[in-house]
């Protein structure tokens, strides 16, 4: 029976606690407990059995104890309040503001699991997002509708690339502007100061939704902050048919959120102590990306994730990438050159990039020249190896023009300014100037005619 308060707790553990089942209860579904001086807390049922059921708290449990505190069940998942004033607008990991602002004047009010699409209604992603940034737009290019995550590392300038992508994301062809959702997860504050003040001095904080739960916040609220973010995502591209671009940083603090719950409830653990429903648990957030019938909008996802040790074989990494379309990603070794962007060429790669370029999308020689630059970029890696083995005077003279081309290509088509904005037609005439110092027979991904066409001449 709803509207009433239970008391009295079987067991806490940590941020899960044991109650009493009740009649008509259900897996999902959001709990009110106050302590003994009234205080109250929010939490969701995420185990039932016959005679209990498994409550877990989103914020401290101290003050809790088993005989005084109360419990009422409130017979409706956890929801989001979404309306006219979502944009421009900081909330908490729980979608409860934080801006100093109240919160939103709306009746609406939606489950933060979001409603399962379609796969029927679903529209293959296809149009081009220009970036702004010459190693994604030229090679490992964005589609509207396309999942794609950033595999960095600690102390790379994954923050800096993705506002920046947030700051110069834009439709080919269209008037059509994105709106930017962003959900940070175990973040520390001065990130979270960063991407304010980016958002604020580039005058882009009216069309950005920020929900934060930061490092010093409960573990557990990390596991609704993209949640909430998602279903903010879902109103204004389904119901205001606006394209929203949504940036989840850091995945791999959820993950850690994921285990710390998977150990306390004493489940069986998977690789590296992350539970067995690892992967679709983070399959339930990426596919609710992408575009429908009969709507406008559309939700692009960008994740950060962090890879512990580098190591791209790690779980969280490794599942990220079957369940996404492609990846970017950051290398130290260049970042510690200087060079930013420091996306690495080769492991980077986009699966949907080949439906959304060429003729009437980017230009007809976008996949020629992106084809050429991997393949010969492949080679420079190879040489480099070589090099390394019986040194550079050794090499032949075709194999120090690769040399130069990889130095060439590093500096000038995968370096540039944080606030430089490149557009699709200077990123490809950048790659067909550093094409231009390879014997021509080697471009062997390219007609003729398109070299014709597209070559500079060499500088004498």
């Amino acid at each position: 029976m709803k509207g009433i308060e239970y008391r009295g707790l079987n067991s806490i553990d940590g941020p899960i606690m044991i109650v009493r089942r009740t009649e008509n209860v259900f897996y999902g579904e959001t709990v009110y407990v106050r302590d003994r001086s009234g205080e109250k807390r929010t939490g969701r049922i995420i185990d039932i059995s016959d005679e209990a059921a498994v409550v877990q708290i989103f914020g401290s449990t101290t003050g809790l104890d088993l005989g005084r505190t109360t419990f009422e069940f409130l017979d409706r998942p956890l929801e989001l309040r979404v309306g006219e004033g979502l944009l421009g607008r900081i909330f908490n990991g729980l979608g409860e503001p934080i801006d100093g602002y109240p919160k939103i004047i709306s009746d609406e009010s939606v489950n933060v699991n979001g409603d399962p699409i379609n796969p029927y209604a679903r529209i293959y992603p296809r149009d081009f997002i220009q970036t702004g940034i010459s190693s994604i737009d030229g090679m490992n290019t964005l589609i509207r509708g396309q999942k794609l995550p950033i595999f960095s590392g600690n102390g790379l300038p994954h923050n800096k690339l993705a506002a920046q992508i947030i700051r110069q994301a834009r439709l080919k062809n269209s008037d059509s502007q994105f709106v930017m959702v962003f959900a940070g997860m175990g973040i520390k504050y001065d990130v979270a100061r960063f991407f304010i003040d980016t958002f604020e001095e580039s005058g882009v904080l009216a069309k950005v939704v920020m929900f934060q739960s930061l490092a010093d916040a409960p573990s557990i609220e990390r596991i609704i902050t993209p949640r909430c973010a998602l279903t903010a995502a879902e109103y204004l591209a389904y119901k205001k048919g606006m394209h929203v671009l949504v940036v989840m940083t850091d995945m791999t603090n959820y993950c850690e959120a994921l285990r710390e719950i998977s150990t306390t409830r004493g489940e069986v653990p998977g690789r590296k102590g992350y539970p067995g429903y690892l992967y679709s648990d983070l399959a339930e957030l990426y596919e609710r990306a992408g575009r429908i019938k009969d709507s406008e909008g559309s939700i692009t996802q960008i994740p950060i994730l962090t890879m512990p040790n580098d190591d791209i074989s790690h779980p969280i990494p490794d599942l990220t990438g079957y369940i996404t379309e492609g990846q970017i990603v950051l290398d130290r070794e260049m970042s510690q050159k200087g060079m930013y962007p420091p996306v690495a060429g080769l492991p980077s790669l986009s699966r949907l990039m080949k439906d959304g370029i060429g003729d009437k999308m980017t230009r007809e020689d976008h996949a020629a020249v992106s084809a050429q630059l991997f393949a010969a970029y492949s080679k420079v890696k190879s040489i480099r190896n070589l090099a390394a083995i019986i040194g550079e005077e050794e090499l032949s003279e075709s194999d120090k023009c690769y040399l130069h081309f990889g130095e060439e290509l590093e500096q000038k088509f995968f370096c540039q300014d944080e606030y430089e904005n490149r557009t699709i037609e200077q990123t490809l005439d950048i790659g067909w100037k550093l094409l231009s110092g390879l014997p021509r027979e080697d471009l062997y991904r390219i007609k003729s005619d398109m070299i014709d066409k597209y070559m500079p001449a060499k500088e004498t």
